[in-house]
């Protein structure tokens, strides 16, 4: 199987996400970007993890795939929330990536 679209995904999100888990912890009112911070971590953390998969060609490459999907769609979800730059590219970055590992993994 040829992952190589879903490892970028995965790269892209896992970026986006480590900037806006760093520049939320910057924001004003960090305490009320408690939430995104969480998910950013989780998100970049599963992203990696989905790439080792991919890369070594494991047999349950696909399930990782798609618990990267869920997560990506998680935090996504929470990033589109805050009207701030970097959380709005992490929110894009991560439906992106899951739209990418679900059609990867069907």
């Amino acid at each position: 199987m040829n992952y190589e679209e879903c490892i970028q995904a995965c790269l892209e999100c896992m970026e986006a996400c480590n900037v806006c888990f760093d520049a939320c912890l910057t924001e004003e009112h960090t305490h009320m970007m408690a939430d995104c911070i969480r998910l950013d971590r989780a998100c970049a953390e599963v992203c990696g993890m989905a790439v080792q998969a991919m890369q070594t060609n494991s047999p349950v490459a696909d399930l990782i795939c798609n618990l990267c999907a869920k997560v990506c769609e998680r935090c996504g979800n929470e990033c589109k929330q805050h009207d701030h730059d970097h959380c709005q590219r992490c929110a894009e970055a991560c439906f992106k990536c899951a739209e990418v590992c679900r059609k990867m993994i069907a």
